[in-house]
C-alpha cells in the first residue's frame, strides 16, 4: 500500500505533519478529516515533509529530526501499522544516513524482541531521558500514538524557544564582531598613514587625535598578544564551565545579567513547566518527572533548585517550598504551582505558567531586537565617527593655520 506524506491543519489552525498509508489520496483525505484535520498538502512518499527543517543528507541526528520521527511514528500507529512496518517506512524514507542507520537499528532491535523503548534506549544523541520516558509511559498505558504526539508538540515547542533566543543573541554578537574587525582594521592600517603625515606637522595634535594613535600603536605593537590573551581566556572559561562550580556560576550569571538575563530566566522557566507538565500527562511518576526535568533543565541553578524539590517530595512535603528558597523562580509561579498541587490540577497549571512565559520569551525577543539594532548602528558610527574625526581635526587646524 502506498505511502502519503501530508502537511494538514487541525480545529485551531496548527499546522500538523505526519505520514499514513492509504489506497490513494481521497483515502488519506477521508482519514485526516474522520481526525478533525483540514489537509493542505498531500503527496506521494517524502515530498510533503522533506523541507520543513532542512534535513540533508548528511549530519548528525538533531532535535527537528526527533519531532519529524515522533510526529510520524504517531500518525502511522494511529492508522493501524504495526510497529516492525512503522520502523521500516521511516527507515526507508529518512534521507539522513546517521538517522536511516538508527532506524534500522531499532527495528533490528524491535525485531529481536526488545520493547521500543528499549531500542531507542541504545541511541541517547537522538532520543533524551525526556524522550525515553514518555515512550516508556506510552507503551505502558497502551497510548504510545498519543504520548508521541505529545513529544512533538513539546519538542516543536522548545525548538521554536530555541530559535527565538539565537534570534536575540546572534544579531548584536554578529554585529558586535563586524565592529570589532571594521575598528581593528581602522586602527592597524588607516591610522599609522595619516599618524606619518602628522608627523611632519611639528605641532601639537588634539587629544582625540592622540588617544586614537595611541591606540592604534598598542594593536600595532601588541595585536598578535592580544588574540593569544583572548583565545586563552575563552579556552580557559570553556574548560571552567566544564567543573561543577564553574558551570553553576556561569549559569547563575547568565539569569542574571542584565539584558539577556530575564529571557534566559523566561526561557529556563518555560521549558521547566513544559517539560514536568507533559511528564506528568504523560503519566509518569512525579519523581521521576522531576529527576528527568532536572537533567534536561540546561541550567544548574533550576536543576539544584527542582531536585531540591525531589528531595522535598520524599521527604512528605509540598513541591512548592524548594522552589521558593531557590529564589530563580517569581512568586507567581509558585503559587500557580502551589494552587494546582493542592487542587490536583498541577499539569494544567504548569501547562500554562509555559504557555505564559513562552508568550513572554516572544514578546521580550521581539522587544530586544527592536531596541538593540539602533542602538548598535548608533555605537558603530559612534565609533567610527571618532576615529575619523579624530584623524580629520590635525588637518582643519593645519588649514586654519594656512588661512592666516
Amino acid at each position: 500500500m502506498p505511502v502519503f506524506q501530508y502537511v494538514a491543519r487541525d480545529s485551531q489552525g496548527k499546522i500538523i505533519n505526519g505520514t499514513t498509508q492509504a489506497a490513494n489520496q481521497s483515502a488519506v483525505v477521508k482519514l485526516l478529516r474522520d481526525q478533525g484535520l483540514v489537509p493542505t498538502t498531500i503527496q506521494a512518499g517524502g515530498a510533503a515533509a522533506k523541507g520543513q527543517y532542512g534535513r540533508g543528507k548528511g549530519g548528525a541526528p538533531k532535535l527537528e529530526d526527533a519531532v519529524i520521527i515522533s510526529r510520524q511514528l504517531a500518525t502511522m500507529i494511529r492508522a493501524g501499522l504495526p510497529l516492525i512496518e512503522v520502523l521500516d517506512i521511516l527507515a526507508e524514507q529518512v534521507e539522513k544516513t546517521s538517522m536511516k542507520k538508527i532506524m534500522r537499528e531499532i527495528e533490528k532491535d524491535v525485531e529481536s524482541g526488545a520493547s521500543f523503548t528499549e531500542a531507542i534506549q541504545k541511541h541517547p544523541k537522538l532520543f533524551d531521558n525526556f524522550f525515553l520516558s514518555m515512550v516508556r509511559a506510552g507503551e505502558a498505558s497502551g497510548m504510545l500514538d498519543s504520548i508521541l504526539d505529545q513529544v512533538a508538540t513539546y519538542l516543536e515547542k522548545v525548538i521554536a524557544i530555541r530559535r527565538k533566543v539565537k534570534s536575540a543573541t546572534m544579531y548584536p554578537l554578529t554585529v558586535s564582531i563586524v565592529a570589532t574587525v571594521i575598528t581593528t582594521f581602522l586602527l592597524v592600517k588607516i591610522v599609522p598613514i595619516f599618524q606619518e603625515i602628522f608627523a611632519d606637522l611639528g605641532s601639537n595634535l588634539p587629544v582625540p587625535t592622540q588617544i586614537t594613535i595611541f591606540l592604534s600603536r598598542i594593536l600595532q605593537q601588541h595585536l598578535l598578544k592580544i588574540i593569544i590573551a583572548l583565545a586563552i581566556l575563552i579556552a580557559a572559561v570553556r574548560q571552567w564551565s566544564k567543573t561543577k562550580g564553574g558551570r553553576y556560576k556561569l549559569d547563575y550569571i547568565k539569569l542574571h545579567v542584565p539584558v539577556f538575563g530575564p529571557i534566559f530566566s523566561k526561557v529556563a522557566i518555560a521549558k521547566f513547566t513544559r517539560t514536568l507538565g507533559t511528564l506528568i500527562k504523560a503519566g509518569v511518576n512525579i519523581l521521576y518527572a522531576l529527576e528527568i526535568t532536572a537533567k534536561t533543565a540546561g541550567n544548574s541553578v533550576i536543576e539544584e533548585a527542582v531536585m531540591k524539590t525531589r528531595t522535598s517530595i520524599q521527604s512528605g512535603e509540598s513541591i512548592t517550598r524548594p522552589l521558593v528558597d531557590a529564589g530563580c523562580f517569581p512568586p507567581m509561579v509558585t503559587r500557580m504551582i502551589d494552587v494546582g498541587e493542592r487542587t490536583g490540577m498541577l499539569e494544567s497549571m504548569l501547562s500554562k505558567i509555559a504557555d505564559f512565559y513562552e508568550d513572554q520569551v516572544n514578546t521580550a525577543v521581539s522587544g530586544l531586537t527592536s531596541m538593540i539594532e539602533p542602538l548598535l548602528i548608533v555605537f558603530l558610527g559612534l565609533v567610527v565617527g571618532f576615529i575619523v574625526i579624530s584623524m580629520f581635526m590635525p588637518m582643519f587646524k593645519m588649514v586654519e593655520v594656512l588661512m592666516k
